[in-house]
């Protein structure tokens, strides 16, 4: 419902803007007004002839013009006070106000002729049925309410001491609005993909419901560019059930079949399958269908890539299975403190007695390595209470030697620095720019630690370093691509981190920034030509029949106002292509050519993580017209997304109990109406959402 407000149109003199007090002059001939509104004003004319209202209740002045109309004087009086003050003492209804877009005549039909269902009062105000009906389902959609809300006495009391001529709906006819909703969004999402001039790209999650039914949801990435504006933009394009059992294959023809319903099969960038079975075995069925179409950036070389967080939990999670044996050692011995109330006091008693400061002491989980970290890391923490326990009775855990200590201590370290990386992904809104430089640090990391004196921490590093480059040989020209296509970087990051990487092999430093350029170059080429084969034929007004065609056009003079527009434009084309003709012998540089010459931006200090790369190339598109058409595709792909275990991609219980169809439409359309309530949550509560469980599902940042 909106709440009417006022927009108060201040009397001011004609000859500066300044309000004037003026003798007001009573009109003893004034005729009778028509509006309603004029019950509660009174018309009169000023001194210097012009007319004002004057508020019976308040006694404020508003314009009273023959071109002011009345909206301003009922606005005014929904806020008036002392109009609030006078009804004080009756009970009102709340007036729902509708806003029509298509002026509503007299008999309650609208603009096109058709019944509005529209309630009118005698103070102008309507209350409307079925907006009321769509605001309900909307509400419910977009903040993951349970249709059987209609049902609950305390709501329907609510609804009605609100609006007593609402007619509460059904549980089947809110699911059916809901419906609808979701059908309505996702046709205004359809055209608005269709039509942005730029590639999405996409990443794929399995999710399962309590009632182990499998769904795959698909989702977009991309930036947009509306409002003149760019901004990284998410929507889940689909949540649809797949029959189990189902193979790779059918994984990968169901994709294919959704983003041809949408239209985007042709303008894809990268896919992300972090979050699928067999993601390789999927992107390879993909390619083989999108490859021999040529579609496909650089011929399907970018178009899967593995997210950081991916890559990083692989990596570690992979080469931790070698120090099973320390791990299970501390597991064991914190799951004997917190075995019983009474040991976990013990415990808690050793700690003051030691002056200790209270800190959490984590278990961790099995198969999740940042838990393990913060296992290691508490158990270093109370290593002194740790020991006495474990001296004092056996039932604390087996006594560590000081080795297996040092080994935990030196594994802490290690994945310390790795846990301090994973916490940089979730980024609102990410662009793939800021991570080149933090998987190229940990690569060096990862070549230091190979060469330490701890035997353990040289072998879980060299372990981890094979694991490493295996992952990242996949994702680093994505990343390598948009490190460079960051002003601040350049070539330049590309070239310091590989031949600090490869320090001991300069050749093989020097080869991987030659093909990371070599192929930067291929891929802005790739741009070029794909932007000139949709050059318009009317372009090549300049040519060889120029004339005949300008004899024809001007040979009427009829004609000549018809065609003066269209001939005027060519003329601009064609001086455009004569100085393209006429100045070929002339030195030619191109976009990257220009961008990369060019010093490097540089930013104040203190500012370096406040840049805003989208801002700088909306501001050099014009400049950099294929480059600034790379940089929405590439900065857009999601390298960022952290991962979700099996437990977190598990629908809530509301929805495992719904068909399919319903579950689908309900998660697309919250997503879809995201942004209205990220905008209602910019008053500084947004942070509670998550603890209000408003989102249907949580899905990866």
């Amino acid at each position: 419902m909106l709440e009417p407000t006022a927009m108060e149109v201040p009397i001011t003199s004609s000859v500066n803007t300044a309000v004037v007090p003026v003798p007001v002059v009573h009109n003893p001939r004034a005729r009778k007004l028509r509006s309603a509104v004029w019950q509660d004003f009174t018309k009169e004319r000023r001194a210097d002839g012009s007319c004002v209202a004057v508020c019976n209740h308040c006694k404020k002045q508003l314009t009273a013009t023959s071109r002011s109309g009345t909206t301003h004087l009922r606005n005014h009086l929904a806020i008036c006070t002392t109009t609030s003050t006078r009804r004080a003492g009756k009970r009102r209804k709340l007036i729902v106000r509708r806003i029509l877009h298509n002026k509503t005549s007299t008999d309650g039909q609208s603009g096109d002729g058709h019944a509005s269902g529209e309630d009118h009062d005698n103070d102008g105000t309507h209350f409307d049925q079925e907006l009321s009906r769509r605001d309900l389902a909307h509400m419910i959609v977009q903040h993951g309410y349970r249709f059987s809300i209609v049902d609950d006495v305390g709501f329907q009391k609510f609804v009605k001491n609100l609006q007593p001529r609402f007619r509460m709906v059904s549980y089947e006819t809110v699911r059916a609005d809901s419906m609808t909703i979701y059908e309505s969004e996702k046709l205004k999402l359809q055209d608005a993909l269709l039509k942005i001039p730029c590639r999405l790209s996409i990443s794929v999650d399995m999710w399962r419901s309590n009632t182990q039914m499998d769904f795959l949801c698909l989702t977009c990435h991309y930036i947009d560019h509306a409002n003149d504006e760019w901004k990284v933009r998410k929507k889940i394009l689909n949540f649809v059930h797949v029959e189990a059992p189902f193979t790779d294959d059918q994984i990968a023809s169901l994709i294919l079949e959704k983003l041809r319903e949408w239209g985007i099969d042709r303008k894809l960038a990268a896919i992300v399958l972090d979050n699928c079975a067999s993601g390789e075995i999927v992107a390879r069925e993909l390619l083989v269908v999108l490859q021999p179409r040529r579609l496909l950036l650089l011929n399907g070389n970018l178009f899967q890539v593995r997210s950081c967080a991916h890559i990083l939990n692989l990596t570690v999670q992979e080469s931790l299975e070698q120090t099973s044996d320390i791990i299970t050692r501390v597991r064991e011995m914190i799951q004997n403190v917190k075995f019983s109330q009474e040991r976990f006091e013990k415990f808690q008693d050793t700690a003051k007695l030691l002056q200790m400061d209270q800190k959490l002491l984590v278990l961790d989980s099995p198969n999740n390595w940042p838990s393990t970290y913060l296992m290691f890391d508490s158990a270093c923490y109370y290593h002194d209470v740790l020991m006495r326990l474990a001296e004092q009775e056996a039932h604390y855990g087996a006594f560590l030697t000081a080795k297996e200590w040092a080994d935990v201590k030196a594994l802490t370290e290690i994945l310390d620095a790795l846990y301090h990386k994973m916490e940089k992904f979730p980024v609102e809104n990410p662009t793939a720019n800021l991570y080149f430089n933090d998987m190229c640090e940990v690569h060096v990391l990862l070549n230091t630690w190979r060469n330490s004196p701890s035997p353990v921490v040289a072998q879980v590093a060299d372990r981890m370093l094979t694991k490493f480059e295996g992952y990242w040989d996949l994702t680093r020209p994505v990343m390598a691509f948009a490190s460079i296509l960051d002003p601040r970087y350049k070539m330049k990051s590309v070239e310091y981190f590989c031949r600090l990487i490869y320090a001991a092999d300069q050749f093989r430093a020097k080869t991987t920034i030659d093909d990371i350029r070599q192929s930067f170059t291929n891929l802005c080429s790739e741009y070029e030509q794909s932007g000139n084969s949709f050059k318009n034929p009317s372009a090549l007004f300049y040519s060889a029949t120029s004339n005949s065609c300008m004899s024809s056009v001007y040979s009427n003079g009829d004609d000549f106002k018809t065609f003066s527009r269209i001939t005027l434009s060519d003329a601009r084309r064609g001086l455009d292509q004569y100085i393209q003709e006429t100045s070929s012998g002339q030195s030619f540089k191109s976009d990257l050519d220009m961008y990369l010459e060019e010093p490097v931006y540089r930013q104040k200090e203190g500012h370096l993580d406040n840049f805003d790369i989208l801002g700088w190339w909306k501001s050099f598109a014009a400049k950099y017209p294929v480059l600034s058409q790379m940089a929405r595709d590439i900065l857009a792909v999601p390298v960022s997304i952290i991962p979700l275990d099996s437990d977190a991609r598990t629908l809530n219980e509301y929805l495992s109990t719904m068909d399919p169809s319903t579950v689908q439409g309900l998660v697309c359309a919250q997503d879809w109406l995201r942004e209205d309530t990220e905008v209602a949550s910019s008053d500084g509560h947004a942070d509670d959402k998550a603890a209000r469980g408003d989102e249907l599902i949580v899905l990866p940042k």
